[in-house]
């Protein structure tokens, strides 16, 4: 079936697995809307990710599953059959290359199903696309894009976008208020941490080192972000600082760390979720990249990449197997000083003082 005769009702989209990935293939859903203004759209992610769509224009539903354990696993398959067969889905897009997004989408019986011909999964899909001979050479922004050229759509110049409510960011900036936040403060977020492994990370000690260079200046308030995996880390890095270290990791919900770096004059973070939640609302970054490459999940909007070439990088392992070279490498002095660049270039008055 030639899908560019094709007028779809029904279109499920499995998002991808991880935050920043998840903020990347938003221009999907736009394209996709703008494409069939009549369709009713659902978006198909693991929870917590669905959280980050709240408030999305252009989609009609959010449904959200667990990676269940294996003692309710049987149930949650279920549960997810269930709501793909009774969704009667014409169309599907499968963003994640894996091979159980693809079966879930057969076993549910949507009838057209879009994916990259990866992982041994082509005969699950009924318009496989190969995989660009260049992807390497492509931001993932783009190589998401790539999925609707079997539907006619070109590649647009839509950038990823996240959408808060007012009473959202009203109750971020009461609660930075609480912390002492007033409206001359510059507020720095920092963000130590990346989900996909320490490879990817800034050495603690140099974070630290950069925070109190920061606290020289009396109107800098230096917030810093984490999950409950990394709090012990934060923890740690902040012992001893000044009361204008606010430390917030593991005590926000995705929505609320999304407000929170939507009213940050700059985000300090390694290659991670944070970066791509900043991107969102145009937040300037300092992108620290060691283990993988900025060509393909760098920051697309304000920001500064410091990535250091050496022989082994990107090798995208989680841990890194002999010095760190890539990290390492990078110094305190140069980051400060991309910090202080960004709030230079940034209006006089700092962010939180603008929205008020």
């Amino acid at each position: 079936m030639d899908l560019l005769q094709i007028q779809p009702k029904n279109i499920i989209v499995r998002m991808p697995n991880w935050v920043g990935d998840v903020i990347m293939s938003t221009p999907v859903l736009t394209d996709l809307r703008k494409a069939f203004p009549d369709a009713y759209i659902t978006v198909m992610c693991r929870s917590p990710m669905g959280e980050l769509l709240q408030e999305f224009p252009d989609i009609d539903e959010i449904f959200c599953f667990t990676k269940a354990s294996r003692l309710v696993r049987r149930n949650e398959k279920k549960n997810i059959m269930e709501k793909l067969q009774n969704g009667k889905y014409d169309l599907g897009l499968i963003l994640p290359n894996t091979f159980s997004s693809a079966w879930w989408f057969w076993q549910g019986e949507v009838k057209y199903r879009i994916g990259y011909n990866s992982c041994k999964r082509g005969f699950l899909l009924t318009h496989p696309v190969e995989l660009p001979i260049d992807i390497q050479k492509r931001h993932l922004i783009a190589t998401y894009k790539n999925l609707l050229t079997v539907l006619g759509i070109p590649p647009s110049t839509i950038l990823p976008k996240l959408y808060l409510k007012e009473s959202e960011v009203d109750h971020a900036k009461l609660l930075l208020s609480q912390h002492g936040v007033r409206a001359h403060h510059r507020i720095v977020g920092i963000n130590p941490g990346a989900a996909y492994g320490s490879a990817k990370c800034w050495l603690p000690e140099r974070f630290r080192e950069v925070t109190t260079r920061l606290l020289e200046n009396k109107d800098v308030v230096v917030v810093y972000f984490g999950d409950l995996i990394t709090a012990n880390l934060v923890k740690e890095i902040c012992q001893g600082l000044s009361p204008r270290v606010i430390n917030m990791a593991g005590l926000t919900s995705l929505r609320e760390l999304s407000c929170l770096i939507s009213l940050c004059d700059v985000l300090l973070t390694n290659d991670s979720g944070p970066m791509h939640i900043a991107g969102a609302f145009n937040t300037p970054v300092v992108a620290l990249f060691g283990s993988t490459s900025s060509i393909m999940t760098g920051p697309w909007h304000n920001g500064t990449v410091i990535q250091k070439q050496v022989s082994c990088s990107p090798c995208y392992r989680r841990v890194c197997p002999i010095d760190f070279r890539c990290m390492k490498q990078i110094q305190v002095e140069e980051v400060f000083a991309a910090i202080i660049r960004a709030l230079d270039k940034g209006a006089t008055t700092s962010k939180l003082a603008l929205l008020r």
